[in-house]
């Protein structure tokens, strides 16, 4: 199993991870060292663990955030694609309609032309 090193709040760790994710890896750790950094910056100098626990509590505040919103994204999903449904469903319905008044005027034309032949009005 890879290991990469990683720093956060000045601190170097060495940890494992499956093979290929070592980037992702860095990438989530720069990004946590980052959310370290700009407490320490707002809150100034409050011990190591006080700190790191207040950046995975606003790291797990961002995540909740994110999935509120792809709870309310899903739910707009679901409202659109049941209203596609509906449309489409009228669609549907419309193009019945337009096809059997469609019929039913070919129907009366070609009455009307057989009325003509009958009579013997059209060569």
């Amino acid at each position: 199993m890879p290991e990469v090193n990683v720093e956060i709040n000045g601190r170097k760790y060495r940890m494992a991870c499956e093979e290929g994710q070592q980037k992702h890896l860095i990438g989530l750790a720069a990004r946590f060292n980052a959310q370290v950094e700009g407490l320490k910056g707002a809150v100034g100098e409050i011990g190591d663990n006080r700190l790191t626990v207040m950046a995975g509590i606003a790291v797990v505040d961002e995540l909740a955030e994110a999935e509120r919103k792809i709870k309310e994204l899903q739910t707009e999903v679901t409202v659109l694609t049941r209203a596609g449904q509906e449309v489409s469903a009228e669609i549907e319905a419309l193009e019945e309609r337009f096809a059997a008044k469609l019929d039913e005027a070919a129907r009366k034309l070609e009455s009307v032309a057989s009325a003509l032949d009958d009579t013997g009005l059209v060569p």
